[in-house]
């Protein structure tokens, strides 16, 4: 038989791999704008499809939540007003998490 059937799989792991590429660029076009001033607390998401969602909080009554593991660090942040849980910083690595200002 040789070796031929090879090239088939290793035409997939191409094509695999080519996806792969392509929803990480998409998925980078996604922001995520945090603006604090005395009066409010504005979080702006912008999804990569182009679809804008925005929180207004008051700084005097947000706190910030996390949720941690043992092993990776800070996993998720949230903050939390009035009962409300906006998750931020989704982008960002543990280590830059950890560097994150506090309110």
């Amino acid at each position: 038989m040789g070796a031929w059937p090879v090239l088939g799989f290793f035409g997939l792991d191409v094509l695999a791999i080519y996806w792969a590429f392509r929803i990480n660029f998409r998925d980078a076009k996604a922001t995520e704008e945090i603006r604090v001033t005395p009066s409010e607390l504005r979080v702006r998401r912008v999804s990569h499809r182009g679809h804008v969602v925005e929180w207004v909080l008051n700084p005097l009554w947000v706190q910030l939540d996390q949720k941690c593991h043992a092993e990776f660090g800070i996993e998720k942040l949230y903050l939390v007003s009035k009962g409300r849980r906006v998750s931020i910083a989704r982008f960002l690595g543990a280590d830059e998490r950890l560097a994150l200002p506090k309110p």
